[in-house]
């Protein structure tokens, strides 16, 4: 079954994890700030890898009108229809204390490789919040942030925590709203419909057309493509990560 379909079990984000770390987590003279962190992007073609930052109030979680008196409840964006992200999208910034967006482009993908792209997109992300948070949440169980964040990493905690599952909705329906604008320039790669991971769509325009400059061009994709193999970019394995060159 489509998880983001209507009948498909979901679960609700909660405050358990916020709660557990309110009160192993004590701040003087505040309310502890704890930002929710979560990506989206990170296994497509083209395109950014993008991360929002989100700060709850710590409030109600927000919940949208349903069929049958029913309620949809915030969780993680992959179990939501693309029109109840939206509808979240536009309920969230009213119902958080803070959050904000960072983005890591694909040339900065190639040069630095995922992790470290993904960790400059999440400190864009985290410095751009009103205030610096005092612990983050991420999504998963490797922590690509490291100091000098204080992290608390859970497994599906877009699924349990109601300020990571809003900085799921919040990337996802930015980085959607992005690759659908770049449809616009280059028709036929499928943008708006595949956000720029692999389609059949997309990798046909790939085959006719190469990669556009919204390409990952160090990715495994290219040794597919006979006619553009050549713009494939290499990264040193004996200089670093950031060492790229045209073999």
């Amino acid at each position: 079954m489509d998880p983001a379909a209507p009948n498909a079990p979901r679960r609700a984000a909660g405050y358990e994890i916020e709660d557990e770390l309110r009160a192993a987590v004590p701040v003087r003279g505040r309310p502890i700030r704890i930002a929710g962190v979560d990506e989206v992007g990170r296994g497509a073609w083209a395109g950014p890898v993008v991360v929002c930052a989100a700060v709850t109030d710590l409030g109600a979680p927000p919940v949208l009108p349903g069929r049958g008196g029913r309620t949809i409840a915030l969780t993680d964006s992959k179990l939501l229809t693309a029109a109840h992200r939206e509808a979240f999208a536009a309920l969230l910034p009213g119902r958080l204390a803070g959050h904000a967006i960072g983005a890591a482009a694909p040339a900065e993908i190639d040069e630095l490789g995922m992790t470290q792209a993904l960790r400059r997109a999440a400190v864009r992300a985290l410095e751009a919040l009103p205030h610096p948070p005092d612990i983050v949440i991420l999504d998963g169980k490797h922590d690509f942030l490291r100091s000098p964040w204080r992290v608390r990493c859970e497994i599906k905690a877009d699924q349990r925590s109601v300020t990571v599952a809003a900085a799921s909705v919040l990337a996802k329906v930015h980085r959607d709203r992005l690759m659908a604008a770049l449809d616009g320039d280059h028709p036929g790669y499928g943008f708006a419909d595949s956000a720029g991971y692999p389609s059949p769509v997309h990798q046909a325009a790939l085959q006719e057309h190469g990669p556009t400059p919204h390409h990952r061009l160090s990715w495994s994709y290219l040794d597919d493509l006979p006619r553009w193999r050549h713009m494939k970019r290499h990264r040193d394995p004996l200089a670093g990560e950031g060492q790229l060159s045209l073999l």
